[in-house]
């Protein structure tokens, strides 16, 4: 049954946009030649800082895989230093990228928050996608072959 990962990522400043982009970009490029993705999308709401990452992957053992190695693993400490972060997954029958709406509550109703360095004021609360945005804006990720 196809696993699905969700991750919530809000920049504490735009002073990090611009290596968060860079990175993001890495991650991406792994995500499409990482054995095992199905699918996946990324969102971006620049302005408010506030990026989403749904990726569809034949089994958690592929995420697990893709999130423990290459580029996703060696921006992970800066990230705990860059923004705040939460987290959802589930096994669905299908492999469609969940809606946005879908994503929101899903996350909202059942994702953790990762440890951060600077945690914000609703981070501290336990408070997960506060705003109530949806994500938005999404690009594709096109897989592609090694």
């Amino acid at each position: 049954m196809p696993f699905v990962s969700l991750t919530r990522l809000r920049l504490r400043s735009f002073r990090y946009l611009l290596p968060f982009a860079w990175q993001s970009h890495r991650i991406s490029r792994q995500a499409r030649r990482t054995p095992g993705l199905l699918t996946g999308q990324v969102y971006g709401d620049p302005m408010r800082l506030t990026f989403w990452t749904a990726t569809v992957w034949e089994n958690e053992a592929a995420m697990s895989g893709f999130r423990g190695s290459g580029a996703h693993q060696a921006a992970m400490p800066r990230l705990g230093h860059w923004c705040e972060a939460s987290v959802v997954h589930w096994n669905q029958p299908g492999s469609e990228i969940p809606e946005p709406e879908i994503a929101l509550r899903r996350m909202q109703a059942e994702g953790r928050l990762l440890r951060v360095r600077h945690p914000s004021p609703d981070h501290t609360a336990g408070k997960i996608a506060a705003d109530g945005r949806p994500p938005i804006r999404g690009a594709r990720l096109k897989k592609t072959h090694n």
